[in-house]
């Protein structure tokens, strides 16, 4: 067995056809066809498995409705009852200017908002002290206290006060103008 002599040019000979085939073909496909499948397989199975958590994701924050813990619930307050108390239409002469003037009088029918149905029974008998105390401001007043929005809403505010002290247990939240009428 001879040794062949190591030459330069052994290494640039052409290939023979056998072997041209089998070296571009070892060369294009490392696992052949099965390495294809298998590389799309895996990529289609990725997609999948992005696309399973993209809509689970989606439906845990937008369809998914929220526990309510006893904790707060317990903590909510019970929905709001509020009621309204009616007052009598009062009709009362204010301040005027000078004597011999025409005299200027107020129109008022007001509710009473309450917080709590319970405490009508409450307040219903102390309707008459309202009126009362509510006629004495009234009397009080000059046309100009009543002008804009602004003093009707002194007028609201003084008289949600003075509602409030008359009726001290309980509480009057608001007092409501059902007419309001000055000539």
């Amino acid at each position: 067995m001879a040794k062949k002599p190591k030459n330069s040019d052994a290494d640039t000979e052409a290939p023979k056809d056998g072997e041209a085939a089998e070296g571009a073909e070892g060369a294009a496909k490392p696992g052949g066809i099965k390495g294809l499948l298998r590389n799309k397989l895996v990529l289609a199975g990725v997609g999948v498995v992005v696309l399973g958590l993209l809509g689970g994701g989606g439906w845990f924050f937008f369809l998914k409705k929220p526990k309510v813990d006893a904790a707060e619930q317990a903590a909510k307050p019970p929905p709001r009852t509020t009621s309204f108390v009616d007052m009598k239409e009062m009709l009362v002469n204010i301040a005027g200017g000078q004597p011999g003037e025409r005299q200027t009088m107020i129109k008022v029918k007001v509710a009473l908002e309450i917080a709590d149905a319970k405490m009508a029974p409450d307040i219903q008998p102390l309707l008459p002290r309202v009126e009362d105390m509510f006629q004495v401001y009234l009397r009080e007043l000059r046309p100009a206290d009543l002008e804009g929005s602004a003093g009707t809403f002194r007028l609201k505010e003084e008289l949600l006060r003075r509602v409030n002290a008359a009726v001290h247990p309980a509480k009057v939240d608001a007092v409501l103008f059902k007419e309001l009428l000055v000539q």
